[in-house]
C-alpha cells in the first residue's frame, strides 16, 4: 500500500476537501482524486461520500483513518531514527507557528537556524495557537511555536503535551490617541467595561486570559467584534472603533497604551510537543535555537 495514497486520504479526511488537500500536498486535484481511487480499489471499498460540494468519510473511511495515521507516523519515525543515528541535523521539520509569533518573534531565529542547518527543510503552517495544539496532539506536526495554553502551565494537570515557555509577552490596554479613555487618568477595569472593546476571540488563549480577568471582577465585556488576527485588531483600534488588549511590542504612534491601575496582563509564548514523540535532531536543534533567543539554558 503506497504511503502517498494514505497521505492523500488523511489530508482529504482532515480538510474535507479534495482541492484543499491538493494545495497542502502541492499536487493537482486530479492527482489527489487518483490516489484516493487507487486506495479504494486496493481496499475494495468506498472511503468518501461526495454530497454536493461536501466530502464525508464513509464507515470504512472512519475505520481506516486512525490506522492510516499510525502507518504514516511509523514511517516518519523510522526515517527520523535512521537520520538521527548518523547525528545529522537534516530532513523535514514540521512546525505550526502562530501568526503573531511568525511576524514579531521568529524571523531572526529562522534566519540564523537556516544558515546554520541548510539541510533542514521547513514545513511551516501559520495557524492559530489552538489549532497547533490539536495538530501536535494528533502527530500532524512535530512542534508548535505559539501562545501557550494558560491552563497547561499548571504542572498538576496531566497532559500528553509538554509546553516550554520562551517569551513573556506583556499585554497592555490600548486605544486610539483621540479615544475618550486617553483623558481619564483614573481609569480602572470597571471603567473599561463601560466602553466598546475589540478583542481576540474569547475562545483563544489570549481571549481566555482577558475574559477570566473580567469575570474575576464580576464585570461584563462590551465586545463589538472579535478576530484572532492582532494586526487587524490594532488597525481597528487605531481608527477609534474601540479599546483592546495587545502586546506592548505592537504599540506605536497609531495607538496609545493606557495605564489601568488594577489591571496587569501577560501571556506566555513558547513551544509545545508531544511527550510520547521523540524529537528529531532538527527539532532538538530548533528548540535550542529558541532557548538561546531568551538566554535560556538548552534542555538535555
Amino acid at each position: 500500500m503506497d504511503t502517498q495514497n494514505l497521505k492523500a486520504f488523511v489530508e482529504v479526511a482532515d480538510l474535507r476537501s479534495f482541492s484543499e488537500a491538493a494545495d497542502r500536498l502541492h499536487i493537482t486535484q486530479p492527482a489527489v482524486s487518483k490516489r484516493i481511487s487507487v486506495l479504494e480499489n486496493q481496499l475494495q471499498c468506498k472511503l468518501f461520500d461526495r454530497i454536493s460540494r461536501s466530502v464525508h468519510l464513509t464507515e470504512a473511511g472512519k475505520a481506516l483513518l486512525p490506522k492510516a495515521e499510525q502507518i504514516l507516523q511509523s514511517v516518519l519515525d523510522a526515517r527520523r531514527s535512521i537520520a538521527d543515528l548518523q547525528g545529522e541535523v537534516s530532513g523535514n521539520l514540521s512546525i505550526g507557528i502562530s501568526h503573531h509569533i511568525g511576524l514579531h518573534r521568529l524571523p531572526p531565529v529562522l534566519k540564523t537556524f537556516s544558515k546554520r542547518y541548510p539541510n533542514v527543510h521547513f514545513d511551516i503552517d501559520f495557524i492559530d495557537s489552538e489549532e497547533a495544539y490539536e495538530q501536535v496532539m494528533h502527530g500532524k506536526i512535530e512542534l508548535g511555536v505559539i501562545t501557550l495554553d494558560p491552563t497547561g502551565m499548571d504542572p498538576t494537570i496531566n497532559s500528553p503535551l509538554n509546553q516550554q515557555a520562551i517569551w513573556l509577552d506583556e499585554l497592555v490596554v490600548t486605544v486610539a490617541p483621540d479615544h475618550p479613555l486617553t483623558n481619564n487618568l483614573d481609569a480602572d477595569i470597571a471603567t473599561l467595561s463601560e466602553f466598546t472593546a475589540i478583542l481576540p476571540g474569547l475562545n483563544t488563549y489570549t481571549g481566555q486570559i482577558i475574559k477570566k480577568t473580567f469575570q474575576e471582577h464580576d464585570l461584563n465585556l462590551k465586545v463589538s467584534m472579535a478576530t484572532n488576527y492582532l494586526e487587524t485588531i490594532k488597525m481597528m483600534v487605531s481608527i477609534g472603533l474601540g479599546w483592546s488588549v495587545l502586546p506592548r511590542t505592537m504599540i506605536d504612534e497609531t495607538t496609545t497604551a493606557l495605564n489601568i491601575s488594577d489591571l496587569t496582563l501577560s501571556r506566555t509564548l513558547g513551544y509545545v510537543y508531544h511527550r510520547n514523540r521523540s524529537l528529531s535532531n532538527a527539532a532538538k536543534a530548533f528548540v535550542q535555537a529558541l532557548q538561546v533567543t531568551n538566554n535560556r539554558k538548552p534542555e538535555h
